[in-house]
Formats: structure tokens, sequence, C-alpha cells
């Protein structure tokens, strides 16, 4: 291992001191899975180049990753994969009975769509080839901020699981609607926070909305009001929506109970809560978790749902789609020579040009550093060649500097593959063919030969 690895082994507990302003934000703790010291001064030289100040860990076996998670506090794992006296994926099974969540992005020698997709379905973060290792960063940033976007939703579903404390709790809660109601649904008595809620001018007038006759008049909602249903083992409590005095709409959740008094006739006391924030804030929180936070298209976990939905979908109309993987060329000597900001600006200028050439149906996706891809639903050969050409030539003259070109391979389904992870495959090599054509050819990107985007080794 060399000396200045070693060093910062040893020094684990300090920053590394980056120059400028990045070093004055926390330092990213890493525990490092790898036997390979010199893959490892890599990836920490690329991510000080990102600007990240580093503190990090190297352990060879699966007792040494275990102690030091025990002992330390990690933001990431990086794990070699395959790694030497390790089992698989063996660092997702220590992590995963973890209380706190913690990504893991394996860094292979080989990026096989398969190996890799298998990885992601088994809890892994990302996966970044040695190869590549300019993605690293990006990978970082993406596993984290998906990672605390997991925890607030986890904490906000928490906060709002319903028991009976909570109930009783809430009772004497004036920031809460309350009402009571006879067996028929008309209001016999509410609170002035229900009468604020749905922006009544007076409590009398809002006495005269039956709002809740719908609910006690059906009997698998009123079940479900009173937590007695059969159908589920714990239902959650019942969400229906509700008209404001103005006729907008809001989002409520009932709780509810059965009253018996004597001399009384039975009534139902409910306890009216206003979730339409929260149900903004975790469907904000869902599209996060499927989008890449720089350019606002699908993630990877997105593509792959999408093309399994379309194979899904073309089963039954008996239509094919396409499949495009696009790379940006050039986009490490564009950071080298103009800085990171121009590269992201560029990933972005893709990322525009996708979504002007693409139709409402169409899925553009960023699934690595440079890696792009489009999923064309019920469009062929021919139609995604036309495309392909369109992506390359509004690129190519999209009056910015520097300029710009990108490679793409072609994948039909089901010509081409008819499972998610040989259409991916086949893409892929569609479009490593693409970029071998090119460096044989320095002006074939120039040409516009897209028509030739077609993977050959289909048959295979």
């Amino acid at each position: 291992m060399p000396s200045t690895l070693l060093d910062r082994v040893k020094r684990a507990d300090q920053p590394l001191v980056l120059n400028g302003p990045a070093g004055r934000r926390l330092p990213l703790r890493i525990l490092f899975v790898h036997s390979d010291a010199a893959e490892v001064e890599s990836c920490v030289e690329e991510l000080r180049r990102a600007h990240f100040k580093v503190r990090l860990d190297v352990v060879l076996t699966p007792e040494q990753f275990a102690g030091r998670l025990n002992s330390k506090y990690y933001d990431v794992v990086l794990a070699e994969y395959p790694a030497p006296n390790w089992q698989g994926p063996q660092a997702l099974e220590i992590l995963r009975p973890r209380d706190r969540q913690i990504p893991c992005i394996f860094l292979t020698d080989t990026m096989q769509p398969e190996t890799v997709a298998e990885l992601i379905t088994e809890g892994a973060a990302d996966c970044v080839g040695m190869d590549h290792v300019g993605h690293l960063p990006v990978a970082i940033r993406r596993a984290l901020n998906e990672n605390n976007l997991r925890e607030e939703r986890d904490q906000t579903e928490k906060k709002l699981r319903h028991s009976e404390a909570r109930y009783r709790a809430l009772v004497g809660n004036l920031n809460y609607g309350m009402c009571r109601c006879n067996a028929k649904g008309n209001f016999l008595d509410v609170n002035r926070a229900l009468v604020t809620m749905l922006g009544y001018p007076s409590r009398a007038e809002l006495l005269g909305v039956n709002l809740a006759t719908g609910i006690l008049c059906d009997p698998s909602k009123r079940a479900h009001l009173l937590g007695q249903s059969v159908e589920l083992d714990s239902p959650d409590p019942l969400e229906i929506e509700w008209k404001r005095k103005n006729g907008t709409t809001l989002r409520v959740r009932l709780s509810g109970r059965e009253v018996s008094n004597e001399g009384e006739m039975d009534s139902y006391e409910i306890i009216v809560e206003d979730v339409t924030q929260q149900r903004k804030l975790e469907d904000h929180l869902r599209q996060q978790a499927a989008t890449d936070p720089l350019t606002g298209l699908a993630n990877y976990r997105h593509l792959v749902e999408t093309v399994d939905l379309e194979i899904n979908r073309t089963e039954r109309t008996a239509r094919e789609f396409a499949l495009l993987f696009l790379d940006l060329d050039g986009l490490k000597k564009i950071n080298d020579r103009f800085g990171h900001l121009v590269g992201s600006q560029a990933l972005c200028r893709l990322a525009d040009v996708l979504c002007i050439c693409s139709r409402k149906i169409d899925t553009p996706a960023r699934f690595g550093g440079d890696e792009f891809a489009l999923v064309l639903p019920e469009t062929g050969q021919v139609e995604a060649n036309l495309v392909a050409r369109r992506i390359c030539d509004s690129l190519a003259n999209d009056g910015k500097e520097p300029k710009l070109s990108v490679s793409i391979g072609v994948a039909i389904y089901p010509k081409d593959g008819e499972k998610v992870d040989s259409l991916l495959g086949a893409a892929d090599a569609a479009l490593y063919a693409m970029k071998a054509r090119k460096k044989r050819s320095p002006d074939a990107s120039t040409q516009g030969k897209t028509a030739e985007l077609r993977h050959k080794a289909a048959g295979r």
C-alpha cells in the first residue's frame, strides 16, 4: 500500500484538507472493501478532484467489515466486486439488518448489464466501473441524496401511522377537526378546527353539509373508519377527498369510534386530519427517488421499471419498441479543459435535447455519469434510427460551446432481446460498437451515420 494512502488510513479520524471553500465542508466518511491499494488511491484522487474531503478506512475481510461498522460511522461503502474471500455481494447482507441504511456502491473491472442489474436488485446503490472512475463522485452524490430521501419518507410514514394512542392524543388537540354524527352520517356537532379546515364561515352552515353520509351508510367504509375491516390484517386509516366551501379538494384521514350514551341514539365521533400537504410531499419524494438529480431525467431504477412495463405491454399489443443507449463523447476531456461545471452543463444540454426529441410517451433517462437512455414505445428500427439522427444533429447544432457529440446504440424489442437484461445488453453492445467505429474513423461522428446504429450481434 502506498505510503500516502497508508498515512490516510492511520489518520482516519482526521479529515483530508482541501484548498478553497470546499475545505470547509464536512468530510465524506468512506469504508473501502478493496484488495488493490492503487485502485483505492485512484478513487480517492477522483473524489478530491470533485472537491470532496475524505476520511477513509480500508478492510479486506467480512469480519473486519462488520467490526468497522460497529465501531465507526460511515456515509458510504465502496466495495470491490468480485472480491477475494467474499461470497458474492456479501457486504449487502452485512449492511441489510442495520438500523441505519448505508449506501453501498460496487467498484468493478467489467460493467456487464446483467451483473449491474443483479447487484441493484440485491440492494446496491450503484455500480461504477474502474475504467469509468470519473463517474464515482456523481454516483456517491446520487446515492447519498436518495438515501436521505428514503429516510425522510420513512420518518413521514412513521409519524402518520394510526394507533389507538394517537387517537386518544388527538381528541383534545384543537388543530384537528372533530365531528359527531348520527347513524345516517348527519353532523350533530363539529369543532371550530373542522369549520376552519373546510373553509365555512360558521359552524351552523357546516352542520347542514352531510359529508360523512357516504361513509357511515356504506358498511365497508364504516368498518374501515372504525378499524374493524376484516379484509386486511392491519388496515390503514380511511382516507378520502372532501370538498371545501370554495370547491377545492383536500385529502383527509379519518379515524372514528362508535359512542353509545344512555338515553341517546348511537352516534359516531370522527377525527379529521388534513393530509393534503403530506401526500404532496410523499409524491414529491417518490418522484425524486425515480429522478436523476442533475438532469431531472429518469434514473436507472426508473429506466429498468419502464423497460419492464413496455415488455409486458408489448406482449399484449404485439407492437415492438426501441431502446436507445447514448454516451456523451469526450466528457472527461471537457471536465479537464473547462471544469466540472461546464461538464455538468454539457450533460444537461444532452438531457434537454432528449426531451425536445421525445414524445410524451417516451422516457429519457440518465443512468450513469455520461450514459443516457431513451425508451421509444411503439417504435421500429427505421423510426428509432431517425430519432437517433435527430438527437445527434440537434446536439451538434444547439449553438452552444463547447461543441458536443454523442454515440448511440439501438436495440429493438423483441428482435434484439426478449428480457430486460438481454435488451439492455443489446443496446449497450450496439453503443460500444458505434464508439469503436468512431475510434477507427474519427470523422464518423460528423457524417450522421446513425442508420448503422443497429446492434449487429442480435443473433448471438
